[in-house]
């Protein structure tokens, strides 16, 4: 079990955020590049999930898989994006996206004066704390294959 990496976008699709953990195989693009890509998917994933849905569904777009890897995807009330990619034993992140959102980005960004809104993230304190949070979860392993 393990956990690849996290993305934060913001409603325009910036990417503010990026961190990555077990991440066995690299994209071979840039990252601005991969950033579009991943946001061009979640867009395009989420428009057709809203289409194509027999029924109005409250909580949208939770998560996908592939034979690979699983993605969980959180969007808050004001835009905010968060894309966690872990392996296929992962069943549910939604409660972990949470967290991060509301106990580590509103405490350590949103609140914080110093940390100017809507550019990418430069916080040293929210990169180890968001470090130190996905190393303590259950599902995270530092060998993983």
């Amino acid at each position: 079990m393990t956990v690849h990496n996290l993305y934060i976008f913001d409603r325009n699709g910036s990417c503010l955020f990026y961190s990555e953990w077990n991440r066995k195989k690299q994209a071979g693009i840039s990252k601005d590049e991969e950033f579009k890509l991943m946001y061009g998917m979640l867009f395009s994933i989420r428009s057709f999930v809203s289409k194509m849905s027999p029924q109005d569904m409250k909580d949208g777009f939770l998560s996908f898989q592939t034979s690979k890897y699983r993605l969980h995807y959180y969007e808050t009330a004001s835009g905010l994006k968060f894309v966690m990619n872990t392996d296929l034993s992962v069943s549910n992140a939604r409660d972990t996206l949470q967290h991060i959102y509301s106990n580590l980005y509103v405490d350590l960004v949103v609140k914080n004066p110093l940390v100017p809104s809507c550019q990418p993230l430069d916080s040293e304190l929210f990169g180890t704390r968001l470090d130190s949070f996905i190393r303590s979860l259950p599902y995270y392993s530092p060998r993983a294959a």
